[in-house]
């Protein structure tokens, strides 16, 4: 498989893989990543999807770009669109069980499936989510640690969320406490290796030169 063709299914089926996992661990009802509980919340105040809310704050994260001066990539756009699809797709076929033996399953497989989904899209190398270019965006204005700044951006949405009626339980704690160790090691394991340097005893030909200034890749 070409390393473009490879970019973008990993990338597509990474962002599926994000919206289901979503919505198994919104069926174990035992709790929620942050900003998936500022999600619910919204979405328990408005009366809209948890998709479509999904989608529509990833629009305006996305918006906050503009200031920091961050530059989205094809990732980044299809983000914002597909995760909510995704999750409203998965939401409508899931079953909601009340026992606790089946709703640990669904969060143990939600947590497992989002690092796996994390690997994909972010291996594919073609743009941060919204969220994450947050981050970095503001750790680069501000010139604090990329930890502190997602510390604090975490905290203040999982504040936002549980005000507004969103999950937290020990899903949210299991969660924060997984994704770091499980994401590294998806990451790694689907990164989408670069293409090798031309040699340097060839000279590059006037067709090559335009293609690569017309057709990026990857477009950060």
């Amino acid at each position: 498989m070409r390393p473009f063709t490879r970019r973008m299914a990993q990338l597509y089926i990474g962002l599926v893989l994000f919206g289901i996992s979503t919505a198994l661990m919104l069926r174990s009802r035992l709790g929620l990543a942050g900003w998936d509980v500022l999600h619910q919340g919204l979405a328990a105040r408005t009366g809209l999807s948890i998709g479509t809310v999904v989608i529509a704050v990833g629009a305006l994260v996305l918006l906050a770009w503009i200031p920091l001066r961050q530059r989205p990539g094809l990732g980044t756009v299809s983000n914002v669109v597909v995760v909510g699809l995704a999750a409203d797709a998965a939401l409508d076929l899931l079953p909601s069980p009340s026992a606790v033996a089946p709703r640990v399953a669904l969060l143990a497989a939600g947590i497992l499936l989002n690092g796996i989904a994390t690997g994909l899209y972010v291996g594919a190398g073609l743009g941060p989510g919204p969220r994450d270019g947050l981050m970095t965006g503001f750790a680069v204005r501000t010139g604090r640690s990329l930890r502190r700044v997602r510390i604090m951006i975490e905290v203040a949405v999982l504040a936002a969320g549980w005000l507004l009626g969103g999950s937290v339980g020990v899903g949210t704690v299991a969660y924060a406490v997984a994704i770091g160790p499980l994401a590294q090691a998806f990451i790694t394991r689907f990164a989408v290796p670069e293409r090798p340097a031309r040699s340097r005893s060839k000279a590059p030909t006037a067709t090559t030169e335009n293609s690569e200034r017309t057709n990026p890749c990857p477009a950060f």
